[in-house]
């Protein structure tokens, strides 16, 4: 009899287990976190100041570690052994652009991280023309970044991180600060990339547009996961942890993202 050919199955992008975390000073951040994202997934991380949800952030590539639980990527445990390969597959786009860009023109600081892992030639030259017309802004790649509106420099920024071809991009409050115009742009690019998204935001309005799913992060815990606009239609849910929509706005009137 022939062998049964089956495709092996997929990881999740994102397998947080247990994870309990604790600062030196003794205040413990995170009390048991599980949440699974699966590949391609756009998920909004939501939560009052001081719920934990940049302690989480920083230990999906190992910037933070050492407690209890465990983080995989991709199958990949976060941890020494394979540090490098988990911050290649997870880019954080930190939410003030002037974090992450510190070349002399836009086209260097997108070059900047396939360089230093080896990138060379006209293979890098075009890593970063396809970064760059990801997010409109290959017409720009000569022009030093701090000549450009904010709203390019976060482009940009988003730029440096999709150069390294991740599995998850990971978005600091992407709309803070953003005009309008801007803010639209942003979210049509992120809508048409094809990776998985993690979105800690307080723009409620803005994880309702871009990411159906949504989970709340409270007092180091899981607080609820679930549809985004259930979530934000929850009045008690809303008010028990600190999240408010926009006067006058309704999360019913919304289209549900694809």
């Amino acid at each position: 009899m022939d062998p049964v050919m089956t495709t092996p199955p997929s990881h999740p992008s994102l397998q947080v287990s247990g994870l309990a975390f604790a600062y030196p000073d003794g205040h413990q951040a995170l009390y048991g976190v599980d949440l699974t994202i699966a590949k391609g997934e756009r998920v909004a991380l939501l939560g009052p100041n001081g719920a934990g949800k940049t302690t989480l952030v920083l230990h999906l590539n190992g910037i933070l570690g050492g407690g209890a639980g465990s983080v995989t990527v991709a199958g990949l445990p976060v941890g020494k052994r394979h540090l490098a390969e988990i911050r290649r597959r997870v880019g954080i786009v930190f939410q003030d652009p002037d974090d992450q860009l510190f070349m002399p023109t836009v086209r260097e600081d997108v070059a900047f991280g396939p360089a230093a892992a080896g990138l060379r030639g006209p293979e890098l030259e075009d890593r970063v023309r396809r970064a760059l017309e990801r997010v409109g802004m290959d017409g720009f790649a000569d022009r030093p970044p701090h000549h450009l509106s904010f709203g390019q420099r976060r482009r940009v920024a988003v730029a440096t991180v999709l150069a390294m071809e991740p599995e998850i991009l990971v978005l600091d409050e992407p709309s803070s600060n953003l005009d309008p115009a801007s803010r639209r742009e942003l979210a049509d690019i992120l809508r048409s990339l094809d990776v998985t998204v993690l979105m800690v935001t307080h723009d409620l309005p803005y994880a309702l547009e871009l990411c159906p799913r949504s989970v709340v992060l409270s007092g180091g815990v899981i607080a609820a996961d679930g549809r985004t606009r259930d979530l934000l239609c929850d009045v008690d849910l809303m008010r028990e942890h600190r999240l408010e929509l926009p006067f006058g706005f309704d999360p019913r009137s919304v289209p549900a993202p694809a």
